[in-house]
């Protein structure tokens, strides 16, 4: 014969008793304190006083170095979280304490201790309630991370300002490189704090771009032989910077676009294997060979 359900009187009880316990601890209550406090009071009874609270969004449950920790909800919280479960709760918990970052599934299984159908069925829950949010990872793009609803991705998460849907955006770091280039040159010399000021007042976006943005940029146009780095020192075309400050300009050997090495049209040629010094196609008849000659 199945056990008798816990009478309503007692299961109100425990529910006043608990809420006392948890008032009485404000940092929050420990399994271990709840379960001393009420050992006289019969498991299933605690249990549905607990479940109750859980569903009228009164309390809240936590983790805590493997530990279970109870607090009081405040009103805005109860209305917030009512009607969710202690696996919702467990999962919204783990969820909150990964900030910006997000976590993934197999993280909130681990860290939660619940099986995998349940932390299924506890996001699911919490999107609906729009609670959390997926997003999705640069680092790892067939995996999905889960954060507060309310937060905005971490740089890490989402890539930054240089990435538009998980994929680099090429086209906009072109701009950028070309916008800053262009300033350098014209001005002769710019720190980076000037060629951010410029870039930003162009207009020519709107993402709200650091200075690291701007240092990876202009690290670009030194690579690909665009620009190069110099100290002020502080005097003559420098006077205007404080000495030892580090600028840019315009590099004195500029790598060409096109040179005699780079633009043999030999390498490319899909008839060279027909190529002879007195046939059809030969070195003294190609339009190409001859243009290049020009170098």
């Amino acid at each position: 014969m199945a056990a008798a359900a816990p009478s309503a009187a007692a299961v109100g009880a425990a529910i006043n008793r608990l809420l006392d316990l948890c008032r009485a601890n404000p940092n929050g209550l420990q399994q271990s304190v709840l379960d001393q406090q009420m050992k006289d009071v019969g498991l299933e009874v605690v249990t549905a006083a607990i479940n109750a609270l859980l569903g009228k969004g009164h309390i809240q449950l936590f983790q805590q170095g493997g530990s279970l920790i109870y607090k009081e909800a405040n009103k805005e919280e109860s209305v917030k979280f009512k009607g969710l479960s202690s696996e919702d709760m467990l999962v919204y918990q783990a969820i909150q304490q990964s900030a910006n970052q997000g976590i993934w599934t197999m993280d909130l299984k681990r860290r939660t201790n619940l099986q995998q159908p349940q932390v299924t069925k506890a996001i699911k829950n919490l999107e609906t309630r729009n609670l959390i949010k997926a997003v999705k990872s640069v680092e790892h793009k067939s995996r999905k991370v889960y954060m507060l609803f309310e937060l905005e991705p971490s740089r890490d998460v989402t890539g930054g300002a240089f990435y538009t849907e998980q994929e680099f955006d090429v086209e906009f770091i072109s701009v950028l490189k070309h916008q800053s280039l262009h300033f350098i040159l014209k001005q002769g010399f710019a720190t980076l704090e000037n060629v951010a000021d410029a870039v930003r007042k162009s207009g020519i976006t709107k993402e709200e771009l650091r200075l690291q943005d701007f240092k990876q940029i202009l690290d670009m146009l030194v690579l690909d032989g665009e620009i190069e780095e110099e100290i002020s020192s502080g005097v003559g075309t420098h006077a205007a910077l404080p000495p030892d400050t580090l600028c840019y300009r315009g590099s004195k050997t500029r790598i060409p676009d096109s040179s005699a090495f780079t633009s043999i049209p030999c390498g490319v040629c899909p008839v060279l294997h027909e190529c002879t010094d007195d046939g059809i196609i030969s070195p003294k008849t190609c339009v190409y060979f001859q243009t290049w000659l020009t170098f």
